[in-house]
């Protein structure tokens, strides 16, 4: 009897979990008629909102973006005020005249057809409903608004430094996010974002010189579409006549776009069904490598979905437009004027993104290091996969992590560490974030390869993005996927490497003799984070040994990584200090002992990481 209500209680619980799991649903419909004399325009936005919490929602909140770009603003005031400043913005947001500002006003809002009080607090509007939105029900939001673009600074804007008239990111009232969390309206302060799933029918009216390229799917450009206007010069301009372009996005969190009249547009049909559009202004800068682009990136996308997943949508573009590259649903804004390395590295880390923020869709915000750490990984394996074809002009690295490995140990040394859990836009300096969310957020990746072994690492990325595909994971769910994959606990890693700046220290201490046949070797923990530890033995005959020692905490151990097999040592308890460690081997016979030969270990200290021998005696 015991047992079956053990088995009634497990069975309640598993369902009760799973019950608990819930996200918001939306559809955007947008008209939007756009002025390129004025750099203004005029939307009228339809929002159905399904509520799927089992919460009572009596208000909702919007996104305002392009509200931050006005002196005042909390993102000019922290630009101006911060240690260390974006060199992109610094005060030129304080310097904007009333004609470069952006702003976006609400001049009606209601709910099914009745007006409801709103007020705009900086680039929140805070929305008071008219009736609460009971769960598992439904509302429709009807808006209308008029913005300006400003000049660009930070991703959107006009009249970017190559020239790109306008690249419009951010630019629409955007439903905040409500999650397991609550609401999620957090002021736009420099970074990042987190977004409903959704479909998005846009419609943009614009001056009939321009071409536009962005998220979704071409519905029409008043039957002129990409195939058509391919060399960006063959529409029949009448001054002053307007073109509507109308694009669909199926359940994606956002939706972008970039206009200008001397945009070359291109496209690659792949074998999978996918159009990747490539957008450009064409001139000394950027036509040789633009046009080597669409066949790198092809090559590019195959590896990452036999690594990563599969892309589930059916096209992708390539724009030049805002300050850098930044990544949006189907699409991205890149600066084109680069050297090819430069220009394919960009393309490679905003399509990533894809992956790990379009198409899992954590949040930035609170997991910054999830989305750009995540990329930056996979970036530098998709780069060596390039550099290994032949397709960029240098060859492959050995270790394509170096670079964030070399980042990470910089931001360790620096004394301006904060935790992994430090909220993006609560960093102390600029430094600490760019550092944390791109250079820790690649090694804890690296180093979770490193723990469960590389096929099963691989395995498990996977299983993580078929799993949480559309979902907003979380760190504990990623680490999950993991543990099921591997067999291994997991979350003292999460919680040691993301929830603290305790730093990684193993070394060789000693290598003696305990008995002819035996040779002992000590090895010290003089970090605060533990760590499995690998090691390769090398005999003087040429024989090489993999041995890895687990935690006790892990209940369990890798044994095979990157193909080599691996000797399972007794447990290290994490409160002992020392290790020792007997191999059946005669001292005499070891040439190297070396603590993670694979280079993934984030040890900030490896000068005693190698000991070689002779004739039985050993330095490091």
């Amino acid at each position: 009897m015991r047992y079956l209500f053990g088995c009634i209680f497990f069975l309640s619980l598993t369902i009760s979990v799973k019950a608990q799991y819930w996200q918001q649903a939306v559809e955007y419909e947008m008209d939007i008629d756009f002025d390129v004399k004025t750099h203004q325009f005029t939307g009228i936005q339809k929002i159905n909102y399904t509520n799927n919490s089992p919460d009572v929602i009596d208000r909702v909140f919007y996104h305002l973006y392009f509200n931050a770009f006005q002196p005042g603003s909390m993102m000019d005031v922290r630009s101006r005020t911060i240690k260390d400043p974006d060199s992109r913005v610094g005060n030129r947001i304080a310097n904007l005249s009333p004609s470069e500002i952006g702003y976006q006003k609400v001049t009606s809002l209601k709910q099914d057809g009745k007006a409801v009080k709103y007020e705009i607090v900086g680039t929140i509007l805070e929305v008071e409903l008219a009736k609460p939105i009971k769960p598992n029900s439904s509302t429709v939001l009807e808006m209308e608004f008029n913005a300006q673009v400003p000049n660009q600074i930070r991703r959107s804007g006009r009249n970017n430094a190559e020239g790109i008239s306008y690249s419009m990111t951010q630019w629409y009232p955007k439903l905040c996010e409500y999650d397991y969390q609550g609401w999620h309206a957090n002021p736009y302060v420099g970074r990042e974002f987190h977004g409903i799933w959704g479909d998005f029918d846009v419609k943009i009216s614009i001056d009939n010189s321009y071409i536009i390229g962005g998220s979704g799917y071409l519905q029409s450009a008043d039957k002129i579409g990409y195939g058509y206007q391919s060399d960006g010069k063959s529409v029949n301009h009448t001054p002053g006549s307007k073109l509507t372009w109308h694009f669909k996005a199926p359940n994606v969190h956002d939706f972008s776009w970039a206009a200008d009249p001397d945009y070359t547009h291109t496209k690659l049909n792949r074998k999978d069904g996918v159009t990747l559009h490539f957008l450009y202004q064409e001139n000394e800068k950027t036509k040789d490598n633009w046009k080597l682009l669409p066949g790198i990136m092809d090559v590019a996308m195959d590896f990452i979905n036999e690594k990563y997943g599969k892309y589930p949508y059916k096209q992708y573009s390539f724009i030049q437009g805002g300050d850098g590259g930044m990544e949006y649903a189907m699409a991205t804004l890149i600066t084109g004027e680069r050297n090819l390395n430069s220009l394919v590295g960009v393309s490679v880390h905003e399509l990533m993104h894809s992956w790990y923020q379009m198409n899992l869709g954590t949040n930035e915000a609170l997991y910054a290091w999830m989305d750009e750490g995540f990329t930056s990984f996979a970036t530098a394996r998709v780069m060596n996969h390039l550099r290994s074809k032949g397709l960029l002009t240098s060859g492959p690295d050995e270790f394509p992590h170096a670079r964030s490995y070399a980042g990470y140990f910089n931001l360790v040394s620096s004394g301006v560490e904060e935790p992994l859990t430090t909220h993006a836009d609560h960093f102390n300096t600029n430094f600490a974030y760019g550092q944390a969310a791109y250079s820790k957020g690649a090694v804890f990746l690296s180093q979770i390869e490193y723990i469960v072994g590389k096929e099963v690492f691989d395995r498990g990325m996977i299983r993580y993005f078929d799993e949480w595909a559309f979902k907003h994971p979380n760190d504990n769910d990623f680490i999950r996927v993991m543990e099921k994959e591997s067999g291994l606990e997991l979350d003292w890693y999460r919680e040691y490497f993301v929830q603290t700046t305790k730093t990684i220290n193993y070394s060789i201490a000693s290598v003696g003799k305990s008995d002819k046949k035996i040779t002992e070797v000590k090895l010290r923990k003089d970090g605060l984070m533990p760590m499995p530890v690998d090691l390769k033995v090398t005999e003087t005959n040429g024989d090489v040994t993999y041995i890895t020692i687990p935690l006790q905490m892990m209940r369990g151990a890798k044994t095979t990584d990157g193909g080599n097999t691996y000797e399972v040592y007794p447990d290290w308890p994490w409160t002992n200090e020392e290790y020792t460690l007997e191999l059946p081997i005669k001292s005499k016979k070891i040439a190297s002992i070396e603590i993670d030969p694979s280079q993934r270990l984030a040890d900030v200290d490896k000068e005693r990481n190698l000991m070689e021998g002779k004739k039985g005696k050993f330095k490091n």
